[in-house]
Protein backbone atom coordinates (compact mmCIF):
# COMPACT_ATOMS: atom_id res chain seq x y z
CA UNK A 1 0.00 0.00 0.00
CA UNK A 2 1.03 3.59 -0.60
CA UNK A 3 1.77 5.50 2.66
CA UNK A 4 -0.86 8.13 1.89
CA UNK A 5 -3.49 5.38 1.55
CA UNK A 6 -2.64 4.01 4.99
CA UNK A 7 -2.74 7.33 6.87
CA UNK A 8 -6.17 8.86 6.23
CA UNK A 9 -6.05 11.96 8.46
CA UNK A 10 -4.60 13.27 11.72
CA UNK A 11 -6.97 13.45 14.68
CA UNK A 12 -6.86 16.82 16.42
CA UNK A 13 -8.91 16.90 19.61
CA UNK A 14 -8.28 18.31 23.05
CA UNK A 15 -7.27 14.91 24.41
CA UNK A 16 -4.92 14.24 21.48
CA UNK A 17 -3.37 17.70 21.84
CA UNK A 18 -2.47 16.83 25.44
CA UNK A 19 -0.84 13.60 24.20
CA UNK A 20 1.45 15.64 21.94
CA UNK A 21 3.35 16.83 25.03
CA UNK A 22 4.26 13.14 25.57
CA UNK A 23 5.43 12.87 21.92
CA UNK A 24 2.33 10.85 20.90
CA UNK A 25 0.26 11.61 17.80
CA UNK A 26 -3.12 10.19 16.75
CA UNK A 27 -4.20 9.30 13.22
CA UNK A 28 -7.15 7.70 11.49
CA UNK A 29 -5.71 4.84 9.46
CA UNK A 30 -6.90 2.23 6.97
CA UNK A 31 -8.82 -0.58 8.69
CA UNK A 32 -6.67 -3.29 7.10
CA UNK A 33 -3.28 -1.71 7.94
CA UNK A 34 -0.97 -3.48 10.37
CA UNK A 35 1.21 -1.80 12.98
CA UNK A 36 4.35 -2.29 10.89
CA UNK A 37 2.67 -0.74 7.83
CA UNK A 38 1.51 2.24 9.91
CA UNK A 39 5.02 2.69 11.32
CA UNK A 40 6.58 2.62 7.84
CA UNK A 41 3.99 5.07 6.48
CA UNK A 42 4.53 7.61 9.30
CA UNK A 43 8.30 7.38 8.89
CA UNK A 44 8.02 7.86 5.12
CA UNK A 45 5.55 10.77 5.19
CA UNK A 46 6.94 12.83 8.09
CA UNK A 47 10.65 11.80 8.16
CA UNK A 48 10.61 10.84 11.85
CA UNK A 49 11.53 7.70 13.75
CA UNK A 50 8.67 5.83 15.40
CA UNK A 51 9.15 4.04 18.71
CA UNK A 52 5.70 2.44 19.24
CA UNK A 53 2.34 2.11 17.52
CA UNK A 54 -0.89 1.37 19.38
CA UNK A 55 -4.03 0.66 17.35
CA UNK A 56 -7.70 0.34 18.17
CA UNK A 57 -10.84 -0.33 16.18
CA UNK A 58 -13.51 2.29 16.85
CA UNK A 59 -17.08 1.11 16.50
CA UNK A 60 -19.51 3.39 14.63
CA UNK A 61 -22.07 5.35 16.64
CA UNK A 62 -25.82 5.15 16.20
CA UNK A 63 -27.21 8.33 14.63
CA UNK A 64 -30.80 9.34 14.15
CA UNK A 65 -32.51 11.55 11.57
CA UNK A 66 -36.14 11.94 12.43
CA UNK A 67 -37.54 8.48 12.91
CA UNK A 68 -34.88 6.80 10.75
CA UNK A 69 -31.61 5.69 12.29
CA UNK A 70 -28.35 4.23 11.14
CA UNK A 71 -24.73 3.90 12.13
CA UNK A 72 -21.62 5.86 11.25
CA UNK A 73 -18.79 3.85 9.74
CA UNK A 74 -16.39 1.80 11.85
CA UNK A 75 -12.80 3.06 11.66
CA UNK A 76 -9.31 2.38 12.98
CA UNK A 77 -7.28 4.72 15.17
CA UNK A 78 -3.51 4.66 15.69
CA UNK A 79 -1.58 6.35 18.49
CA UNK A 80 2.02 6.73 17.35
CA UNK A 81 4.81 7.34 19.88
CA UNK A 82 7.85 8.98 18.34
CA UNK A 83 11.44 8.38 19.41
CA UNK A 84 13.24 10.96 21.55
CA UNK A 85 14.13 14.06 19.58
CA UNK A 86 11.58 13.44 16.82
CA UNK A 87 8.68 15.83 16.25
CA UNK A 88 6.00 16.33 13.62
CA UNK A 89 5.97 20.02 12.70
CA UNK A 90 2.48 19.75 11.18
CA UNK A 91 0.96 19.85 14.66
CA UNK A 92 2.96 22.78 16.02
CA UNK A 93 0.82 25.75 17.00
CA UNK A 94 -2.35 23.69 17.42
Amino acid sequence: MIPHQIIIRPLITEKNTNLMTLNKYCFEVDRNASKSQIKAAIEAIFNVSVAKVHTMNVRGKMKRRGREFGYTADWKKAIVTLAEGSRIDLFEGV
